[in-house]
């Protein structure tokens, strides 16, 4: 994985891996990591092998070493733009947020046109050290985003399913109906509103502020690595 980041090192100099998590889910926002990795050191691989304990200890053995920018879509975007774009808007956010326009965006995924010019890698984040850094940032913050919003809607059980399309999620909507937080023109989500008329808006006031205080550490986007 250095050796595919080497090659592009010496054409461009600087490289920062960019990736993102939650595109699939039927809740929460799309979250997108860019990392300029230093420490070759680091045993990074894609999120999607690591178990929970593996990827925490990777996580903070990058953002202590390495330079990172998060972005964010909320499901609002989502809905309105659709997926696409607005993994698009997530992936320019966190590469502003790097604050280094000197490093090449190497991006996981296929036609994917950021703010800067970059290189697509099908499969990056099993081909680059620097895309898998970056997938296990964007997953253990969203991951964290996730596990926040079960204090608020625990009937939904998303510090277990993050938001994902499980039996036992889909099931919580036939039965409670979505939230604020679900991606509305989603399906099952969709069919949920209509089946219910409208979203579930059962909020204690304690949850309340819970949910405020969440959405105001969003909105720092710079801070979302202390989530």
């Amino acid at each position: 994985m250095f050796r595919f980041d080497d090659f592009f090192r010496d054409t461009f100099g600087k490289i920062t891996g960019i990736d993102e998590a939650g595109r699939g889910s039927l809740a929460g926002p799309v979250v997108a990591a860019a990392v300029i990795l230093e420490n070759s050191s680091i045993p990074v691989r894609d999120s999607k092998e690591l178990n929970f304990s593996e990827r925490e200890d990777i996580f903070q053995q990058i953002v202590s070493t390495s330079k990172v920018g998060i972005g964010l879509a909320t499901p609002e975007e989502i809905d309105v733009f659709n997926i696409f774009q607005a993994t698009r808007l997530a992936m320019n956010r966190a590469l502003e947020n790097l604050g280094d326009r000197e490093a090449y965006p190497l991006i996981d995924g296929k036609n994917l046109r950021l703010s800067r010019q970059g290189s697509c890698v099908i499969k990056g984040d099993a081909k680059s050290a620097s895309i898998a850094a970056a997938s296990i940032v964007a997953k253990v913050i969203r991951d964290r985003i996730m596990i926040s919003y079960h204090k608020v809607f625990p009937v939904y059980m998303f510090y277990k399913n993050k938001g994902y399309a499980t039996a036992e999620h889909k099931k919580f909507l036939c039965e409670y109906g979505p939230t604020v937080i679900h991606r509305l023109t989603y399906e099952p989500v969709l069919s949920a509103i209509r089946k219910r008329g409208s979203l579930n808006f059962k909020i204690t006031e304690i949850s309340l502020r819970r949910f405020e205080s969440i959405n105001k550490k969003l909105g720092r986007r710079e801070k979302l690595t202390d989530i």
